[in-house]
């Protein structure tokens, strides 16, 4: 029997890549998100102040880069309550367009959207059975 070694494709000479764009294109990106964030956060926190939301628990977990949350818990001082049925303003941006998105989400999905985005600023990498609060 005849051994064959296998054989790997040529390596993509390093000019193909310009890596200085792409880690360019990722920080402006990075810095876009990031002007959105607090006019997010602020209609966020307006509209549980007037569901009468005090805080809201996010619990998640992670390793590397495959985490996620686990569960989103609203509270009205110490009593667990549900979310109500409205949907506010969130404002988004995607890498094929320059324009910002304005979407209608739900409150949870905004609590959502907004607790992946300060992981990814805060923990490139999460943390191994984590939970994080805002509110």
């Amino acid at each position: 029997m005849t051994q064959v070694a296998p054989t790997l494709p040529a390596p993509m000479p390093p000019s193909t890549i310009d890596l200085a764009a792409v880690f360019a294109a990722q920080a402006e990106q990075a810095a876009r998100e990031a002007e959105l964030r607090p006019a997010n956060k602020d209609r966020l926190f307006d509209a549980l102040t007037a569901a009468g939301i005090s805080h809201v628990t996010v619990t998640f977990d992670g390793e590397g880069d495959s985490g996620q949350i686990e569960s989103i818990a609203a509270w009205a001082g110490e009593t667990a309550v549900a979310f109500p049925a409205v949907e506010i303003p969130y404002a988004a941006i995607t890498w094929d367009s320059p324009e910002v998105e304005m979407r209608q989400l739900s409150l949870e999905d905004v609590v959502e959207q907004l607790a992946y985005d300060f992981l990814s600023d805060t923990h490139g990498g999460w943390g191994k059975n984590t939970r994080a609060f805002w509110g």
